[in-house]
């Protein structure tokens, strides 16, 4: 293990921030910073919502998935479940929400939380949060019906293999996957 000592000398100062542009979904701001070697600046930064996602594992080791396209990318792909957490929600409850109305089936509780991460810490604030679910019930149909053009259930000895053709889209699908085959791995 690495250690968690921190030198302070390293440390970035944040004097001010003010904001370019702002939606519900994305806020762009500049922060006044220095770093540590003396220079100062301001510096671009997107701040996106709180992310939770969720591995919905059933008992015959097959995980829930959505095959989507990505019109940002121009990319075809499987993901996980997974939203913006509300204000006031807990990541938890967002991932069970948010796989019930993008699957129409609902994790069983508990949840465990598998990770916490920042994808792009040094230009992006979007922190996420990775559930793992043992197994799901069908309550209904998904709630948006353009959130995916599949949703099946993929054998988790199919993964590493969607991984490697580049099949799998976004972080928190690709961390999900793969803590829940280190986990499988280990027993």
């Amino acid at each position: 293990m690495t250690s968690e000592n921190h030198d302070e000398r390293l440390r970035w100062a944040v004097h001010d921030e003010r904001t370019l542009y702002d939606n519900k979904w994305v806020r762009l701001v500049q922060v006044d910073v220095v770093a540590p070697n003396g220079d100062r600046w301001w510096h671009h930064v997107v701040r996106l919502g709180h992310v939770a996602v969720t591995v919905v594992v059933d008992d015959v080791d097959r995980v829930l998935m959505l095959w989507r396209h990505r019109f940002a990318t121009e990319e075809w792909g499987w993901e996980l479940p997974g939203g913006i957490v509300e204000a006031g929600e807990a990541a938890a409850t967002a991932a069970v929400r948010e796989t019930v109305e993008e699957t129409g089936w609902k994790p069983r509780e508990p949840l465990e939380r598998l990770s916490a991460y920042q994808p792009m810490p040094g230009m992006v604030d979007t922190p996420h949060e990775v559930f793992l679910a043992r197994g799901a019930d069908k309550i209904g149909e998904p709630q948006d019906a353009e959130e995916a053009s599949v949703i099946d259930w993929i054998p988790l000895t199919d993964v590493p293999d969607l991984l490697t053709r580049g099949k799998i889209l976004g972080s928190g699908s690709l961390i999900g996957l793969l803590l829940t085959l280190t986990k499988q791995q280990r027993g």
